[in-house]
């Protein structure tokens, strides 16, 4: 056998991080160690795998044909390698839509991490596109989103109900009221960005009543939407999960819109071909999900 762990190792963190200089960092080499072990490993296997655009490496078909092999083995590899007997020891790259990783995650994590104390776990919140972009590239383990599943490749498991709520500045007209399609039509909007599950969920709903929203602001934090719908800047549409604070504090209102179908399914994603190894396993069993005895959807 020609190919070594290490070659493979480089090999995933350059598909990772997209240059050779951030992978070896990651992987504790020099440039030079990296470039020729890619090197060695493109030689051996007679094919390149990546197109080199400036000094980004992006992979090409051959390379994204080999990514999942290669993840597969390491993970193999690294689960060989986890303390035993006792407790697992395992270490974890997860990545969450912004609601979920901030409101529905933490518990979660920290009963994970108490019944494995020498884990760790790496948590990255990103919107729903990032997710599942880094779930492609391997970069993650497992996904948590809000929005609809954009990649069909992709496994996914049902996992909670949530629904979003439009809410308003208690000085307007609508706060604490019923609005109409037309009062929703007329008014501006304080949204999250393209790529939110959050986003793309509110448009959906208006689309189907024949409404496109008066955009008044995108932005990306739940905390910043709130903020700028409490200036008076628009109406804005959140995860119910976001907004049990100010409204309790009684300085956001809700506004009924029982014409609006805003109910969702938040899911967790997986690519079909990572290995799923201890720590997989451990988290997907506190969420609920049999994953031995459950087919995912695909």
């Amino acid at each position: 056998m020609k190919i070594t762990l290490r070659q493979l190792e480089v090999f995933a963190a350059i598909a990772a991080h997209g240059h050779v200089t951030r992978a070896a960092e990651a992987v504790a080499l020099t440039q030079a160690a990296a470039s020729m072990a890619l090197g060695d490993l493109e030689r051996q296997l007679d094919r390149r795998l990546f197109d080199r655009v400036g000094r980004q490496l992006l992979l090409n078909e051959a390379g994204r044909q080999l990514l999942p092999q290669a993840q597969e083995v390491l993970d193999r590899v690294r689960d060989m390698e986890a303390p035993a007997p006792g407790p697992g020891a395992f270490l974890l790259h997860l990545g969450a839509s912004l609601t979920i990783g901030n409101h529905l995650l933490p518990p979660v994590l920290g009963e994970l991490l108490r019944r494995y104390p020498q884990s760790q776990v790496d948590l990255k919140l990103h919107n729903t596109e990032q997710v599942q972009a880094d779930l492609e590239a391997f970069r993650i383990d497992l996904g948590f989103i809000e929005g609809p599943l954009g990649n069909a490749r992709l496994r996914h498991f049902p996992w909670r109900q949530d629904r979003l709520v439009v809410f308003a500045p208690l000085d307007h007209p609508l706060a604490g009221g019923t609005a109409t399609p037309g009062d929703l039509a007329r008014a501006t909007w304080v949204v999250r960005e393209n790529g939110s599950g959050t986003r793309e969920i509110f448009e959906r709903a208006l689309g189907n009543l024949g409404l496109t929203p008066n955009l008044s602001l995108e932005l990306e934090q739940p905390e910043a939407i709130r903020q700028a719908v409490r200036a008076g800047l628009g109406l804005g549409c959140l995860s119910a999960l976001e907004l049990e604070d100010p409204f309790r504090a009684g300085w956001l209102a809700p506004v009924e819109t029982p014409f609006l179908k805003l109910d969702r399914e938040l899911q967790i994603v997986m690519h079909p071909e990572k290995f799923p190894g201890a720590g997989i396993q451990a988290l997907l069993a506190l969420c609920g999900v049999d994953f031995e005895g459950m087919e995912a959807t695909v």
